[in-house]
């Protein structure tokens, strides 16, 4: 088996708008740098559209039934103050991003793909159970470990979360469910305020890493070998996903860390590590942020290389 890719070109329409740094040119950038001669093992696969009742595992049905009635047939309609604009094409781009995620999770667990990587937009690690937030509309990292458990049966779901920005919504989600794990390492103090070391969860499931503006490799790699990979094997998950987010890397425009490709490659295989040892090396990694195009590029590289040393 190889690592497995999903994508749709549906997720290529979702406009929010010249100006939007959450670009139909983010996923361009990451599907051209997995086409260079070194990724030609890996397996390619259309997402499928997820269902309703998938969406509903996470969100509220007076929320989803706001997203389908506010999708526009011309022109754009905000969720939010403003962040997170839907155009003609949105409602299908998230519905192919829930259904990879969930995909991704069927073939982990079927033995059809060794790992998953979601190459699909926009992003969704923001979005709460009832509104969207973030440039995030659904929340399809949260989404697919609760179709893990409904569809599957698996006890213990983790979610592990690299992006700059903290993910309210997954943290929300999971934070009293003791069979959900959500761990992120994130600058703070930045967007949205929330993510502190404090916020644990209620059975010690959430793990918080804030990282300050500036950090470096060498105290990241330090905080999540003592803090994070700990308490994830002690969680002991069935299956690990990834939300991979590469907006923390030190060319980004709109974060403040200084994370290299190499980090990403050490990260993941870090992660990789643990779901050996815990969860049959299962793991299904969803692209977030990341708007420098070329870090984007360089780092979705790093990661799916490591994806691929299984």
């Amino acid at each position: 088996m190889s690592t497995l890719i999903y994508t749709h070109d549906a997720c290529l329409a979702h406009q929010p708008g010249l100006q939007h740094p959450e670009s139909p040119q983010r996923l361009r950038a990451v599907l051209a740098a997995l086409k260079a001669p070194e990724f030609a093992t890996l397996r390619w696969r259309d997402a499928p559209l997820g269902t309703r009742e998938q969406v509903l595992l996470v969100h509220d049905e007076d929320y989803v039934d706001h997203v389908e009635q506010l999708s526009p047939a011309q022109g754009f309609r905000t969720l939010d103050a403003g962040d997170t604009v839907m155009s003609p094409g949105t409602l299908e781009a998230v519905m192919r991003c829930v259904g990879a995620a969930c995909g991704g999770v069927d073939a982990v667990l079927a033995g059809t793909a060794r790992n998953v990587f979601c190459a699909t937009r926009p992003c969704g690690h923001h979005a709460e159970a009832d509104r969207a937030m973030g440039f995030c509309v659904f929340n399809q990292a949260a989404i697919a470990a609760l179709h893990a458990r409904q569809a599957h049966g698996l006890q213990r779901v983790a979610v592990v979360d690299f992006d700059v920005h903290h993910g309210n919504g997954t943290q929300n989600s999971f934070f009293r469910d003791p069979g959900l794990f959500y761990g992120s390492c994130h600058q703070a103090p930045f967007y949205p305020g929330t993510g502190a070391r404090h916020e644990a969860g209620i059975a010690g499931n959430i793990v918080n890493v804030p990282l300050a503006q500036g950090c470096d490799s060498a105290t990241m790699r330090e905080r999540m070998s003592e803090q994070m990979f700990p308490a994830l094997r002690r969680f002991a998950p069935e299956l690990l996903i990834i939300s991979a987010g590469f907006d923390a890397h030190h060319h980004d425009p709109l974060g403040g860390l200084e994370f290299t490709d190499d980090d990403y490659h050490w990260l993941t295989r870090e992660l990789m590590q643990v779901a050996d040892e815990c969860a049959g090396g299962r793991v299904v990694s969803v692209l977030e942020g990341g708007y420098s195009l070329a870090a984007l590029a360089s780092a979705s590289q790093a990661h799916v290389k490591a994806l691929m040393t299984r």
